[in-house]
């Protein structure tokens, strides 16, 4: 569903909207889920294209020692896809009251700053944390996504938690400058003038 801000212009979509309708089929309240998938480095495309040459003999390929494998960027996740989404969407239904779900992997969420965690009743964002658990179905075996936990959190203390860095060391910056600097001044080309080289 789109969401728009007071200029008319597009926050994003909410990628399921949760309503509350009475018998007349009148819409009275809702909430907002999102789902919060992780980008990925490497490459995709290429193992399956391979995969997909021979898939009953390559079904058990181990692909993970090749160049590209496919691995999480939770920080790219975080920095590009959920703060920017609770900036602007999180802010608009934050400010009209509206409760936000945000359902997330476990591995994804482990990488986010500690939040601190309220009563359900005094939440703005729940976390709904998910993970593939294996299941034994008969003969065979299969992941299904299960959900192993639930966050509950104010909306501003979450957010200036997700989006305030903890800075290292000065020091350790200072020595890395200085290590770039020996670099250049070690590297750097002897230069001679040529007077007058035409003549």
């Amino acid at each position: 569903m789109r969401l728009n801000d007071s200029f008319g212009k597009s926050a994003g979509n909410i990628d399921v909207v949760l309503v509350a309708y009475d018998d007349n089929g009148k819409v009275y309240d809702f909430g907002a889920l999102e789902i919060q998938a992780v980008y990925i480095s490497g490459n995709v495309r290429e193992p399956f294209e391979y995969y997909m040459k021979k898939p009953r003999s390559r079904a058990s390929m181990n692909w993970s020692t090749e160049p590209n494998y496919p691995r999480p960027d939770y920080l790219s996740s975080s920095r590009k896809r959920l703060v920017p989404q609770l900036l602007f969407k999180g802010g608009i239904l934050h400010n009209w009251k509206k409760k936000i779900a945000v359902a997330l992997s476990k591995t994804f969420f482990a990488t986010l700053p500690k939040l601190k965690k309220v009563s359900k009743s005094k939440a703005d964002i729940a976390w709904f944390i998910y993970d593939l658990e294996m299941i034994k179905e008969k003969e065979a075996k299969r992941y299904a996504l299960k959900k192993v936990d639930e966050v509950f959190t104010e909306f501003e203390p979450a957010l200036l938690s997700i989006t305030t860095p903890l800075p290292g060391k000065i020091a350790d910056f200072i020595n890395l400058l200085q290590e770039k600097l020996d670099d250049q001044i070690e590297a750097a080309p002897v230069n001679q003038t040529i007077e007058r080289p035409f003549k």
